[in-house]
């Protein structure tokens, strides 16, 4: 075996797994104001921006090749609700972001996050009753508006993951109905209550309206592997383009089976609390930053992601740009 192993130009002839630009999605934080750039703490190199500078960075992804970008709205404390009704105001932060995204870079695509934790002032992905219980039904309701304000700036992919049951169907069937024919739907069909999350919620700034709150009522059990196959047959049945899995590398096992299983694409986000792992472990000269940033997108690939929603994407682009 190790004859196919002891020269450069014989391991590339048998590789098996390539990570190029081409698999890569650059999450985006965006938020209120002009000239704005905020330092995420727990994220090193991760910034919030706002839509002039949204700009900037959209040109420079396309320049290196990036496919798309996915928004993440910092809403402001004043406008959220228990109602979460910002979430599909259509002069809201994110429609505004897309607007501006498809009016100066066409060419660039945009998903858009369909979810309410952004705008609860609670920070649950839904609307809740007297007991703080999370209603499905009624934040399906919440969820189609907000898809359709999205699909209506001009989103090319809106991406719920709020894992409300049902609500691929609902919103399928509403942005048919409105003539949105075109517009993917990239379903979170797999995303699990898990404890990689923090850093994100700390950037939406969500993280202090959940407090000590969970979201084990709606997002899956770490635990189940059988259940993550549930969920993706539905959602492709409810008219899913496109499936998710979250987060990524503690989770490829899940990547692997929904790929065999469906063969439909099939997409991972490798999380904040992984960015930050390896983001501290290489700024304290413990691993080697390209190295296991590589390796760790690789390993995605490997298990059969068609592309993967990563923190990581500008830096990779430009790694693999220099060659």
């Amino acid at each position: 075996m190790r004859r196919m192993r002891r020269d450069d130009f014989s391991r590339r002839l048998m590789r098996e797994s390539q990570l190029s630009v081409d698999d890569l999605i650059f999450p985006l934080f965006v938020l209120e104001g002009e000239g704005q750039r905020e330092a995420v703490s727990s994220m090193p190199g991760i910034e919030r921006v706002s839509i002039d500078q949204l700009l900037r960075e959209g040109e420079q992804l396309l320049e290196l090749g990036i496919p798309a970008v996915a928004l993440f709205p910092v809403t402001p404390a004043g406008v959220k609700s228990d109602d979460a009704r910002e979430a599909y105001n259509p002069e809201g932060l994110a429609q505004r972001a897309v607007r501006a995204l498809k009016e100066n870079l066409p060419e660039l695509g945009v998903i858009t996050d369909v979810a309410l934790d952004p705008f609860t002032t609670h920070g649950q992905d839904g609307l809740i009753d007297a007991d703080g219980y999370v209603l499905n039904d009624e934040t399906v309701e919440v969820l189609v508006k907000q898809a359709l304000s999205h699909a209506e700036a001009g989103a090319d992919v809106v991406a719920p993951s709020d894992m409300m049951d049902g609500r691929i169907g609902r919103i399928r069937e509403a942005l048919e109905d409105a003539g949105h024919i075109h517009t993917r739907i990239l379903a979170y069909s797999a995303k699990y209550a898990s404890s990689f999350y923090g850093p994100f919620r700390d950037a939406v700034g969500s993280a202090a309206n959940l407090g000590g709150g969970n979201k084990y009522s709606y997002q899956m059990d770490p635990a189940n592997s059988d259940e993550a196959l549930w969920e993706v047959a539905l959602d492709l049945e409810e008219g899913a383009d496109m499936v998710m899995i979250k987060p990524g590398m503690p989770y490829l096992d899940i990547v692997r089976r929904v790929k065999q299983e469906f063969g439909a694409p099939t997409y991972v986000y490798q999380v904040s609390g992984e960015y930050a792992m390896l983001m501290a472990a290489a700024q304290n000269g413990w691993l080697d930053e390209k190295a296991v940033i590589l390796e760790s997108l690789l390993g995605c690939k490997r298990a059969g992601a068609d592309g993967i929603l990563t923190y990581f994407a500008k830096r990779v682009a430009q790694w693999l740009k220099q060659g």
